[in-house]
């Protein structure tokens, strides 16, 4: 029998999920091995100081999980970890769109391995997960949704919540909701290149506003809503794409005493909100009933989910977002919603963003050295680096140069809504590529930028 003494984490979740949890943490540890014999439940219950229920309920959901199995008159055992009977599809790993701000990919086996083991939860629910089911997510989704948010610092309740495809798809619902072909939205003069794509195609008129090392400056903001009777204001105000900046705390107060002042209403495309550690709280929070707030999961946990949690501003604001989301989109997908839902519920969640937290400073780590003394902005936990060229090299000449590569650059012109675009790039340093091939792409980069012996 195995002298098994479990460590219960400090988390809001019943005692016999932890209880689970631990039971799976510790054979990923390596601390429980296949085949070992777990302690009767009475003696748990004593060790851990809880009722004898607890931990029988506990063991018969690591049971469900597939974490133990048990046996009348023998006692629960820890399971093997199933292998895998799939191999990897040569034809799927290749396919990535490198002009997208990837995160960094998980490489540790024992993070992957718990990841893929949420898959077993979708199988088991495969067929409910293939029906049509609610635009704004079920009520238990919502719940766990506001419950992951609680634990990042963002107070949500579940019935303020919609669960929608992506925050593209929400960003385009609330522009639906809120505005008509030939009506304005502010946005930062320097903004993420998707918001430019979503208002051409509703026939809405961008007009960027001055920011600086801050973030959108509040006299500019003000100048623009009483000139151009906005429907919106839209911002992306955590390590944003490109420039990596975050607005402080003073700034996001002063920006909200402007939008409280005209009475305008927000759309923060809060995209990075799971990774930045150190972020102020969301605008929204200092704007009510004007604030619609969109926490994607795509830049922390892949953006194949395409899912994000959208806070409403006001309950009568639901019904007809809900129904432009399902006119155009009809819900996210109930499979993506059970996967994220059961990484959120057994732990994995909370690994996943520590690796790509840790990983994105590595990265920006390695930028940091291999670019040294370039005019470069980024961020701790970014995974981009907005790159401001010297006098004298474009950026069609870096793009040429830099064909071919893994890495992905963009030009300033996708991020530009006000002005001449200027002579700069953003670069990717997240997405499939190892560190081995970032650092030659850097190398080749720092080249490109500096050196003037090309001959093409």
């Amino acid at each position: 029998m195995k002298d098994w003494n479990p460590v219960l984490g400090d988390t809001d979740k019943p005692r016999y999920i932890e209880i689970a949890e631990a039971i799976h943490a510790d054979v990923m540890r390596g601390l429980l091995a296949p085949g070992d014999r777990l302690p009767p439940q009475r003696a748990v219950a004593q060790r851990l100081g809880v009722d004898f229920s607890t931990v029988s309920r506990g063991y018969a959901e690591a049971v469900r999980r597939g974490y133990i199995e048990s046996f009348v008159g023998r006692g629960s055992f820890v399971k093997a970890l199933e292998e895998p009977t799939e191999g990897p599809d040569p034809k799927r790993a290749a396919e990535e769109d490198p002009m997208m701000n990837m995160p960094p990919e998980p490489d540790d086996p024992e993070l992957v391995a718990r990841m893929q083991g949420g898959l077993a939860h979708v199988a088991a629910n495969l067929l409910p997960v293939l029906r049509y089911q609610s635009v704004t997510g079920s009520v238990a989704d919502r719940e766990v949704a506001a419950g992951w948010l609680a634990a990042n610092g963002i107070a949500a309740e579940a019935a303020d919540l919609a669960i929608t495809p992506g925050a593209h798809a929400a960003i385009h619902a609330i522009l639906s909701v809120l505005g008509e072909p030939g009506m304005a939205v502010l946005c930062e003069d320097v903004t993420y290149p998707g918001l430019r794509a979503i208002a051409a195609r509703l026939g809405l008129r961008l007009i960027g506003v001055a920011c600086d090392e801050d973030g959108m400056v509040p006299e500019a903001l003000e100048e623009a809503i009483t000139s151009q009777w906005p429907v919106a204001v839209y911002l992306n105000p955590t390590l944003q794409n490109p420039t990596t900046r975050t607005v402080p705390e003073g700034r996001r107060e002063a920006i909200a005493a402007v939008l409280r002042e005209h009475d305008m209403p927000l759309i923060e495309d809060d995209a990075y909100v799971f990774v930045a550690s150190d972020a102020p709280r969301p605008i929204s929070d200092r704007v009510p009933g004007l604030g619609w707030h969109v926490a994607g999961v795509s830049k922390c946990f892949g953006a194949g989910l395409r899912l994000a949690y959208v806070r409403v501003p006001k309950p009568e604001m639901m019904g007809a977002f809900s129904q432009s989301l399902r006119a155009m989109h009809v819900m996210a997908s109930p499979m993506s919603l059970a996967l994220m839902g059961r990484w959120i519920e057994d732990g994995t969640a909370e690994a996943v963003q520590a690796f790509v937290r840790g990983a994105a400073r590595e990265r920006q780590a390695l930028a940091a050295k291999v670019l040294a003394g370039c005019d470069v902005l980024g961020a701790p936990e970014a995974f981009n680096l907005w790159l401001a060229l010297p006098e004298g090299t474009s950026r069609a000449e870096i793009m040429v140069r830099m064909a071919g590569r893994q890495i992905g650059i963009m030009p300033s012109d996708a991020f530009t809504v006000a002005g001449a675009p200027q002579e700069a790039v953003r670069v990717c340093l997240g997405g499939p590529i190892g560190m081995e091939q970032l650092a030659s792409d850097l190398r080749a980069l720092r080249d490109a930028v500096t050196r003037k012996d090309w001959l093409g």
